[in-house]
């Protein structure tokens, strides 16, 4: 049977409950992509649907022409709007108490320690997870996890099928690349400004451009060398979220490597966050995923499960970039 002390799960619940908003901020800062959505506003909650749509143009109105004086104006109608679908993704971590640390840990005080300490434990688990999922290609345990940076900008955009479109058909949903194998170079302090600028124009049309630009270590190092003998103006809006970054352009160039970054090693990515959102489910964001008690049946222990769900959107495929070797 399970423990009796029946306060036990409602204090875990209500501790997470209570959590839930700094644990999700949390999240949100562990990653330069997902800061940089949550200082756009691009974090926005779903609340329902089996599916999260991301509205998108696909095509130019045909009708507009110019015209003089009595002139037919065309009225056809143009079928120049359509979305990007994506699943629902799921994550949870659960928090276990036995019944042998909560007699051992039974003044109000020590278990509140014991608590925290779990609760520490499991929010840095869903942060890191997210964090390194954010660059996933979606296919990951059996198709469970988020659809990052993998599918939206992968290593070759004229193939598969994105946000339910194919890239193969569409033209206007390939992401941009820059390859330095097809260039037949290698890339190097010398020769990552040429490429950077190369990439950067392909993604950009008119004011829409690249606005983040995140480096594995090896591509970083060779930005950052090749600008050792100019000045580096830094961003402290980032930089004040605890990213080390320097600029290209007007872009803010993030470090996502080092220990604990997740940027596929000698890649970078050129993202325009415009078009970029975070879509957490608004019931379903870093919560208990049950108020009520859990127990285990033939266990002394009880359970509480942090949980979850939503996935990362586009719907401008087309201005993100990926430099790769």
């Amino acid at each position: 049977m399970a423990f009796a002390n029946s306060s036990v799960t409602d204090i875990i619940a209500t501790t997470i409950q209570n959590r839930s908003k700094t644990i999700a901020d949390n999240v949100l800062k562990n990653n330069a992509l997902l800061a940089k959505l949550n200082m756009r506003g691009n974090v926005r909650t779903i609340s329902g649907g089996n599916t999260i749509l991301e509205e998108l143009s696909f095509a130019q109105n045909g009708n507009a022409g110019f015209y003089s004086g009595y002139d037919l104006l065309p009225v056809a109608a143009q079928d120049v709007i359509s979305a990007a679908e994506f699943n629902i993704k799921q994550l949870a971590c659960p928090v276990v108490i036995s019944g042998l640390e909560m007699l051992q840990n039974s003044g109000k005080e020590a278990f509140i320690d014991l608590l925290e300490a779990r609760l520490n434990v499991a929010e840095s688990t869903m942060m890191n997870k997210l964090a390194q999922s954010v660059y996933s290609d979606g296919t990951g345990s059996s198709g469970k996890e988020v659809t990052g940076l993998n599918a939206a900008v992968p290593s070759d955009p004229t193939t598969g099928t994105y946000g339910g479109i194919d890239r193969a058909t569409w033209t206007f949903w390939r992401s941009q690349l820059y390859d330095f194998s097809d260039q037949t170079i290698v890339a190097s302090a010398t020769t990552i400004g040429a490429a950077m600028n190369k990439l950067w124009s392909s993604t950009t049309r008119g004011s829409d451009r690249a606005d983040l630009i995140v480096l594995d270590t090896n591509y970083w190092t060779f930005y950052v060398t090749s600008l050792q003998a100019q000045q580096r103006f830094t961003s402290p809006e980032v930089g004040n979220l605890g990213f080390p970054s320097i600029k290209f352009m007007d872009s803010d160039v993030v470090l996502d490597g080092g220990i604990g970054g997740y940027c596929p090693a000698n890649t970078g990515f050129f993202l325009n966050t415009k078009y970029m959102k975070w879509r957490p489910h608004a019931d379903r964001n870093m919560v208990p995923l049950s108020p009520n008690r859990r127990y285990a049946i033939n266990q002394d222990a009880e359970v509480q499960i942090l949980a979850w769900a939503g996935n990362l959107t586009c719907s401008g495929a087309q201005f993100q970039g990926r430099m790769q070797a």
